[in-house]
């Protein structure tokens, strides 16, 4: 069972910066994606950011130039840096996996929140 452990969440003021990792279980060769997403409260879940094993990284527009993920393929692990955050910004966010290998495929982390302050 791929496992998804997630870290970093918190609380900071507008205009800081957190960083968020998320290690997950299972073969690199077998995660051909890893990113984040995230969910305020009455709001959908949004794409934050997704690295395609391919190179490929797609933002959502609400964070483009503001975060920036990073992955690291031997480790299963991603990144993302969280900078010039926002009220905006509060939510939970999750680490998701798409396993190529697994029954399920896709596998989402518990989720970590982080709350930023006015």
């Amino acid at each position: 069972q791929v496992q998804l452990v997630e870290s970093g969440g918190g609380l900071v003021q507008a205009g800081g910066s957190l960083r968020l990792s998320c290690v997950a279980s299972g073969d690199p060769g077998c995660i051909s994606v890893m990113g984040w997403y995230r969910q305020a409260p009455g709001k959908e879940r949004e794409l934050v950011v997704r690295i395609h094993s391919g190179g490929g990284t797609n933002y959502g527009d609400s964070v483009k130039g503001r975060f920036t993920a990073s992955r690291d393929i031997p480790k299963n692990t991603l990144t993302l840096q969280m900078s010039s955050l926002k009220p905006e910004d509060t939510a939970v966010y999750y680490c998701y996996v798409f396993n190529a290998c697994s029954r399920v495929y896709e596998y989402w982390g518990q989720g970590t929140q982080v709350t930023v302050s006015s």
